[in-house]
């Protein structure tokens, strides 16, 4: 049995969605898959989202987008423990005991409501042409929204999705034009504790496993071992 710490994340559980045995390798092995062309300009725009949404928060105003789309919320108010939150090496946490297992995550904001309810808010950058809330998007609501209320956070059952699409028509100009929306994601925080039982489950157990068919990875993998090299 795995007797390393486990501590996952809802992109860990994403992985372990598409397929377990890529998961397995990563969070027992320390084998990753090979990582995808980084996103440096998604990076700069959530940093820039960061910085301006603290501005408002500092100055105790509505962002224009939430007030734009008629949600009656305000930023959450606690800078330094937002901050704690944000980081990828700290987070918003929970341990479970039962489990002997920690599931985190690094949010970029929260919305605080009337009766002291809170819902994440996360900011998405894209050179789509619409706003598409993924299976993944879903997933990572869900669980902000469990974690928060691991937290002593009570919660909406809502998450919102900031998302700042490129604009494509008006041209460049020597800036890069965004158009915003919100969207609003009725969540389910109940989904996690189970998903994340089985990938705990998972980890500690030594099983004989194989990709999913349509992991592209196992795919990549088999037709290496068919091939016949010179």
């Amino acid at each position: 049995m795995n007797k390393k710490p486990i501590n996952l994340s809802p992109s860990s559980l994403n992985l372990f969605l598409e397929c377990p045995f890529c998961f397995w390798l990563e969070k027992r092995q320390g084998i990753r898959r090979p990582p995808p062309y980084p996103y440096a300009l998604n990076a700069a725009v959530d940093v820039l989202l960061k910085q301006e949404f603290d501005v408002y928060r500092q100055k105790n105003m509505p962002h224009p987008l939430i007030s734009s789309h008629n949600v009656s919320a305000k930023l959450f108010a606690n800078q330094e423990l937002l901050n704690e939150w944000r980081s990828n090496f700290k987070g918003l946490r929970y341990y479970h005991p039962q489990l002997d297992a920690t599931f985190f995550g690094a949010v970029d904001d929260i919305l605080e409501f009337d009766g002291g309810k809170f819902a994440p808010l996360d900011y998405k950058s894209t050179g789509a042409r619409k706003a598409n809330v993924y299976d993944s998007f879903q997933l990572q609501m869900d669980a902000y929204t469990y974690l928060l209320e691991k937290n002593g956070y009570p919660t909406l059952n809502k998450g919102y999705l900031a998302f700042y699409i490129v604009n494509k028509e008006d041209g460049f100009g020597g800036r890069l034009p965004f158009r915003k929306e919100l969207k609003e994601v009725e969540t389910n925080p109940q989904r996690i504790p189970p998903l994340f039982k089985q990938a705990v489950d998972l980890l500690r157990s030594d099983q004989v496993l194989s990709h999913t068919p349509d992991c592209k990875f196992g795919q990549w993998f088999n037709d290496i071992k068919k091939a016949k090299l010179d």
